[in-house]
């Protein structure tokens, strides 16, 4: 009678997280969006240069935060659930990986769907309901990354939370300062510290140096 044994498979645990490609999609899609709506700039100068722009707009914000951001979010995820590589006793991470990975593959997802919606020019209105559970989920992040006394990160999802209760404010109609051009600016800052984020990650990985990550 034969019998199958089940094999088993050890990897060795991997620093090699895909954080920094989640934070440069990201940080793209904030420049390209919050630059445009903050400064005004591009300004289409018809109703056919206001489409061709939204499209364009749309596409980035499909492939860079979305598509960057999926990626570094499910590879997190198999890595933490399939193989255990970013797991306990990991040189690359702590358990604050999983909320990394959980906020990756929601926000990427969301990206999807944001930049669809404007590649196809639909109504922005919805936008404001969606903008609750990501301002959940980002004070959840904020929680646990204050937790494991991690800031840099904590920033991130500090200015993902004020992009979030801002959209959610402008979409009701509750008057803030500046208006949507308040998102934008929130956009921005988290895009100039994303770009840190990824000059950071990668500089530890990559060279003996090492900065605040």
């Amino acid at each position: 009678m034969d019998v199958l044994a089940a094999t088993t498979f050890t990897l060795t645990p991997s620093v090699y997280v895909p954080f920094a490609i989640g934070f440069f999609g990201l940080g793209v899609g904030y420049f390209v969006w919050g630059g445009q709506l903050f400064f005004g700039y591009p300004a289409p100068g018809s109703d056919e240069g206001v489409r061709h722009m939204e499209r364009s707009i749309g596409l980035w914000g499909i492939w860079m935060p979305g598509f960057m951001q999926f990626i570094a979010g499910i590879t997190t995820l198999i890595g933490l659930t399939w193989f255990n590589v970013f797991g306990t006793g990991s040189a690359a991470t702590h358990t604050a990986a999983y909320a990394a990975a959980l906020a990756f593959t929601a926000y990427g997802v969301h990206w999807f769907s944001m930049g669809m919606r404007r590649y196809i020019q639909g109504d922005v209105m919805p936008d404001g309901w969606m903008a609750i559970p990501f301002f959940v989920i980002s004070c959840l992040g904020i929680y646990i990354f204050a937790w494991w006394k991690d800031w840099p990160v904590e920033i991130v999802f500090v200015l993902l939370a004020l992009i979030y209760l801002s959209e959610t404010l402008v979409r009701f109609g509750i008057p803030i300062p500046l208006g949507a051009r308040m998102v934008a600016l929130w956009q921005l800052l988290n895009g100039v510290w994303l770009m840190y984020m990824t000059w950071a990650v990668t500089i530890d990985l990559s060279t003996t140096q090492h900065l605040p990550i």
